[in-house]
């Protein structure tokens, strides 16, 4: 009996089958209902007592590679007919791709960027890990300047001191060393600091931030350039600045937008006010036109910077800056229509 088994072994590991009758019928005689598997089981019962160990594995071997030799051929001939399918019948209808989003960050920073490239600003980018040059004493920051604990830094290195820029300040201290005025740009940018992560801060986020240089730039000229932007970006045309200190500006203000009490969601972003904060502005200081190389006697300019997932928080009534960043394809989701 235990010879049979091994020869019913031998005769399954050479089977072979064209068609998936062929590898039913194999199925049916050997593991179905009244199959040889079945019989040789029962068989087992009779078998003696010092057979029975070689025989019961026996016939597990068997079970195994008839299980495996009808999976084993089932597979072969699935993948001949998709291979078949594929280059057989190109006129077939392609598989369904599915669409992507833009992520709400880039949708609203395309946004700020287009408003702002409709009145003459141009885009300028720069490197996200910085010198303390660039990032701090070229914007009137010097070493020790208690204004520097504002802005809590990523250090890589000491001596010489390298960072990640905490700002996007630094690209325009690179654009005024390498343009001559008139300098009218726009630096978007992603931007690190230490900060405790919660709903309302993180630890990276992104900013645009804004230069003018030219003659007889005045503080004038910056209200008409924000209430322009407000009026496109939100709709909103009533502003207020208010008196605020920023090392690289001088005088420096708070730009707040009327925003409205119409709605329970209205009254929780202003704190019941209706006013709310958008951004920092100011004109640029002259230590800051000094250490670019640019005559502050002849020139002057306005300066400006916002954060790009503030904007998007109130445009999109997201309760969570954490959501940005986390990558749920459910959030994301959301925005397939925006743009």
């Amino acid at each position: 009996m235990l010879d049979k088994v091994k020869e019913l072994i031998g005769d399954v590991q050479t089977f072979q089958a064209t068609t998936k009758e062929e590898v039913e019928a194999f199925r049916i005689k050997y593991l179905g209902s009244k199959g040889l598997l079945k019989g040789l089981f029962a068989e087992f019962r009779n078998v003696d007592a010092e057979f029975k160990k070689d025989f019961g594995q026996a016939l597990n071997n068997l079970r195994n590679a008839a299980e495996g030799k009808v999976a084993e051929l089932n597979e072969a001939l699935e993948s001949a007919v998709e291979e078949k399918g594929v280059y057989g019948d190109l006129t077939r209808p392609s598989e369904p791709i599915e669409l992507g989003s833009r992520h709400p960050i880039s949708i609203v920073k395309n946004q700020i960027i287009e408003v702002f490239n409709r009145i003459g600003f141009t885009v300028s980018e720069g490197p996200e890990v910085e010198d303390d040059w660039h990032n701090f004493t070229a914007l009137n920051l010097p070493e020790y300047h208690p204004a520097r604990d504002m802005q809590d830094t990523f250090f890589i290195e000491k001596n010489p001191d390298t960072l990640l820029r905490t700002h996007t300040s630094s690209v325009q201290v690179r654009y005024m060393e390498q343009n001559e005025p008139p300098i009218r740009t726009i630096s978007p940018g992603r931007v690190f600091r230490n900060e405790d992560i919660s709903a309302r801060a993180h630890c990276i986020f992104h900013q645009v931030e804004g230069l003018y240089i030219d003659t007889d730039v005045s503080f004038a000229d910056l209200k008409q350039v924000l209430l322009y932007f407000t009026k496109e970006m939100f709709g909103k045309s009533k502003i207020r600045l208010r008196p605020s200190y920023f090392p690289f500006t001088e005088p420096s203000a708070e730009v707040d937008i009327y925003w409205g009490l119409e709605t329970e969601t209205d009254y929780r972003i202003t704190k019941g006010t209706g006013w709310l904060e958008i951004m920092g502005c100011g004109m640029v200081d002259p230590n800051v036109l000094k250490n670019c190389n640019i005559d502050p006697t002849k020139y002057s300019g306005y300066a400006f910077g916002m954060g790009i997932e503030r904007i998007a928080m109130l445009l999109y009534q997201i309760p969570d800056i954490r959501m940005f960043y986390e990558n749920d394809v459910r959030f994301l989701e959301q925005f397939k229509s925006v743009l």
